[in-house]
């Protein structure tokens, strides 16, 4: 279906042909003309579907149809995401769409001074795209007010949850009028969010872009067994061998992505790590280098990759596997995005061998497995227990975890704001084709 097809206006019409795109995807195929219409939207999507431009073309239609210029600007739309990546991808995406439309915008998060987006919402906007930590600095210290919101948007509602932000988004969700549209967009439906969206949306139509759970068809898959010791040596040895001009490589933890981006680039592989305890200006500037080909690899751990959103990327690697198995598939939906294909290769050592059985039964399939000549496992070495490096130790403890973290916000809340300048201690750390993404 061609994006004409939707009824959008003119004006966006233009801008989604500046982009270059003129097929819509299934989810903004569904989504589009439901949210058009006013209804609330419960909306599974992985990434790589195009939900983004999903609800973001309609409701900038929708504020369109009721736009004054005299009127005083107010934040008529929030946009919650989980991360300050994402964040800055969806307001991106409100600009590039709402480039011939008269509307301002603001992007809010923590990580960076807080004076500069005060003074962005003194001067009025009429969309806000916020991280909830963040957010409620600015609700807290009156610089925002939310008492007109006409449209609700949560974005990677599932990552929110386990990030446990379940506390603040019910602050968030009083605080917003109860007369307005609300949309919630989730990887997964799971019984948190079931129950989010029975609490505060009124009969949501649910829509299912994607099998729930299913890794991309275009994305081929392999495992390669090898020693724990060996990972860098071999992932080298495929970058170099194979060719690979830009890769995006994952790991559980924040300095398992340093010490391999380290290895990397001393072995002559340009490469960058990313992740929640980098700054907002290297983050960026990291991501920025890995877009333009300056960097060749970008070591990423779960939470800093949200967000990332890069076209015709053409191979992601699990240098560890997740701990969680749905974590597996985030990851290679940065590959083989909008008709593209892509793939995604595995480095399997001895401890890991139940996580990737966990993937296998969550996507039905077998991954392949490869054995490098040289790099076989060592039969001798014993497995050793995986240690948590994404604060979620397994999928029945999801509550748990969650409510760990909720005690803790005040001090590290993921994609957060800072706290009072007075209370520095407590300050939060931010934890080309034809498809419009």
């Amino acid at each position: 279906m061609l994006f004409e097809d939707l009824g959008l206006s003119a004006e966006l019409l233009r801008s989604v042909k500046t982009k270059g795109y003129e097929e819509a995807t299934p989810i903004q195929q569904q989504a589009i003309p439901l949210i058009l219409d006013g209804r609330d939207v419960l909306a599974g999507a992985q990434t790589g579907t195009g939900k983004t431009a999903g609800f973001t073309l309609p409701l900038l239609q929708l504020l369109q149809q009721t736009y004054n210029e005299n009127q005083k600007r107010h934040p008529r739309v929030l946009v919650l995401t989980p991360t300050r990546e994402l964040a800055a991808q969806v307001h991106e995406s409100v600009r590039d769409y709402g480039q011939y439309l008269p509307f301002r915008s603001a992007v809010i998060f923590g990580g960076v001074s807080i004076n500069p987006q005060k003074q962005k919402l003194i001067k009025g906007v009429d969309i806000v795209v916020a991280t909830p930590g963040r957010l409620l600095d600015h609700v807290q210290q009156r610089s925002i007010d939310l008492s007109r919101v006409e449209i609700l948007v949560l974005d990677e509602a599932d990552r929110m949850l386990d990030m446990g932000f379940i506390r603040d988004i019910r602050k968030i969700l009083n605080i917003v009028p109860k007369q307005r549209q609300t949309l919630l967009f989730s990887a997964t439906f799971s019984r948190e969010i079931k129950t989010l969206a029975a609490e505060f949306m009124k009969n949501p139509v649910e829509l299912q872009a994607t099998p729930q759970n299913t890794a991309a068809e275009r994305v081929s898959q392999i495992a390669y067994p090898v020693d724990k010791d060996r990972k860098t040596e071999l992932l080298s040895k495929l970058i170099v061998e194979e060719n690979w001009q830009q890769a995006l490589v994952f790991t559980r933890t924040k300095h398992s992505a340093n010490k391999l981006a380290e290895k990397l680039d001393k072995s002559g592989i340009s490469a960058s790590a990313i992740h929640g305890n980098k700054s907002q200006g290297a983050r960026t500037k990291a991501l920025a280098d890995f877009k333009a080909g300056v960097v060749r690899v970008l070591v990423a751990t779960d939470i800093a990759a949200r967000g990332i959103d890069i076209d015709k990327l053409p191979h992601v690697a699990n240098f560890e596997l997740p701990n969680i198995p749905e974590d597996y598939v985030h990851r290679i939906g940065r590959t083989a995005r909008a008709g593209q294909e892509g793939h995604a290769i595995s480095l399997v050592c001895v401890d890991e061998l139940k996580l990737l059985k966990d993937i296998e039964r969550l996507l039905r399939t077998d991954i392949e497995k490869v054995y490098f000549p040289g790099y076989e496992i060592d039969p001798s070495i014993k497995a050793e227990p995986i240690q948590n490096g994404g604060g979620r130790s397994n999928s029945g403890n999801h509550g748990k975890s969650r409510g760990h973290s909720q005690a803790n916000a005040g001090r590290a809340r993921p994609g957060g704001g800072a706290g009072a300048a007075k209370n520095k201690s407590r300050a939060r750390a931010s934890g080309g084709n034809r498809y419009a993404g």
